[in-house]
C-alpha cells in the first residue's frame, strides 16, 4: 500500500453525537478503530435501501457490506493486519454470542427504530436513514421498512403485544448473558477487542444515544451497569478522542473512489489520487444507482395504490357486516 494512499470507509451520516447513526456502519468504524487501521470517513447521503453500505475503499480494492459475511468479514479475509478474531473465533461461546448479537439484539433495535416509535417523524430511524431524502419518499421508505419488519416477525394487529413481549424478552436475556460473560473484563473474549465487541458496542451506542428515554430497550440495557460502562468507555476512547465528523448535505452516487474521496469531510488532502479504472462491481452499482430515484417513485405510487385499495376493501367489509369491527 502506497504511503500517500487514502483508505476510505463510506458510511451513513453522523447523528446523535456518533460518527454515523447506522449500526452496521458504526460497527465497521469501531472494528477498524480497534484494529488501529488508518482510514478516513466519507458519507453516503442517499440510497438508504442500499445493502452495499457501508463499504471500504483501499487502493483498487473495494469491499461492500452485501458481500459474503458482510464488510467486517471481507476486511478480515482480504486486508492484512485487520483480522482481530484470529485465535478466538473458534472458542465454544463465540457462535452463541454472535447469534445473540446478530439476531435477538439486532431484531430488538430494529423493532424499536421502525415499529416501536410513535410515527415516522419521531423515530430515530427516520433521522438516520431518510431525513436527507425528499419528504414523501422518505416517509414511504420508512413505512415500507416498518412493514417489512412486521412481516419478518409475523406481527399482526392481533398478536402485536405478544410479539413485542417476545422481542424484548429475548433482548433482555441477551443482555443478561452478555453482562455475565463480560463481568469486569475490558472486552468480551480473551480481554482483547474483536468483531463481536464492535458489533455490540455499535448496538449499545445507538441504543443509549439515539433511542428516547421512554425506550423499553434502552431501559433494559441500563439495568446492566457493566455493559453500560463498556459502552461509555468505548465512546470515550474511540469516538470522543476524535472530533465527530461533519458532512456535506448533498446527494451523490457511491462506487467511484475519486468521487467519494473528493467529498470526504473527515480529513484534508494535499494530493489527489490518480483516477483508477472502476471494477465491474462499481460499474454495476453506479448503473443501478441511476435508476434508483425513478424506481423509488414508482414504489411510492404502487405503495399508495395498494394502501388505498386495502382501505377501500376494509370499508366494504365494514359496510357488509356492521356487527364486526377491526381494531387498528
Amino acid at each position: 500500500m502506497a504511503e500517500n494512499e487514502i483508505n476510505t470507509l463510506v458510511v451513513r451520516k453522523p447523528c446523535f453525537g456518533l460518527p454515523t447513526g447506522c449500526t452496521q456502519c458504526l460497527s465497521a468504524y469501531l472494528y477498524l478503530k480497534f484494529a488501529q487501521f488508518s482510514f478516513q470517513l466519507d458519507f453516503h447521503l442517499n440510497y438508504p435501501d442500499s445493502d452495499q453500505i457501508p463499504y471500504f475503499e483501499l487502493g483498487d480494492y473495494v469491499a461492500y457490506n452485501n458481500e459474503k459475511g458482510g464488510l467486517i468479514e471481507c476486511l478480515k479475509r482480504d486486508v492484512g493486519g485487520v483480522d482481530l478474531d484470529s485465535g478466538i473465533s473458534s472458542l465454544p461461546d463465540w457462535i452463541q454470542t454472535k447469534a445473540m448479537l446478530t439476531t435477538w439484539l439486532a431484531d430488538a433495535l430494529a423493532y424499536e427504530l421502525w415499529v416501536g416509535s410513535e410515527g415516522y417523524s419521531s423515530s430515530p430511524a427516520y433521522t438516520i436513514y431518510y431525513s436527507d431524502l425528499p419528504w414523501p419518499l422518505g416517509k414511504v421508505l420508512f413505512w415500507r421498512k416498518a412493514c417489512w419488519i412486521k412481516q419478518k416477525h409475523g406481527i399482526t394487529n392481533e398478536n402485536a403485544e405478544l410479539k413485542k413481549e417476545e422481542i424484548y424478552r429475548r433482548a433482555n436475556s441477551a443482555y443478561g448473558a452478555l453482562s455475565t460473560w463480560l463481568g469486569e473484563q475490558s472486552y468480551l473474549f480473551e480481554n482483547r477487542p474483536s468483531s463481536l465487541d464492535a458489533i455490540f458496542l455499535a448496538h449499545g451506542l445507538v441504543t443509549l444515544q439515539a433511542l428516547p428515554e421512554s425506550s423499553v430497550l434502552r431501559s433494559k440495557l441500563l439495568e446492566h451497569a457493566n455493559l453500560v460502562r463498556f459502552v461509555q468507555q468505548c465512546k470515550t476512547e474511540l469516538i470522543d478522542a476524535s472530533p465527530t465528523p461533519t458532512y456535506v448535505r448533498q446527494f451523490h452516487t457511491a462506487g467511484s473512489s475519486s468521487t467519494s474521496r473528493s467529498r470526504s469531510t473527515s480529513s484534508s488532502k494535499t494530493k489527489s489520487k490518480p483516477k483508477r479504472e472502476k471494477t465491474e462491481e462499481e460499474k454495476t452499482f453506479k448503473r443501478r444507482s441511476k435508476y434508483f430515484v425513478a424506481a423509488q417513485l414508482v414504489a411510492v405510487v404502487v405503495f399508495l395504490t395498494i394502501m388505498t385499495s386495502f382501505d377501500d376493501a376494509a370499508v366494504d367489509l365494514d359496510d357488509a357486516d356492521g356487527s364486526y369491527g377491526y381494531d387498528e
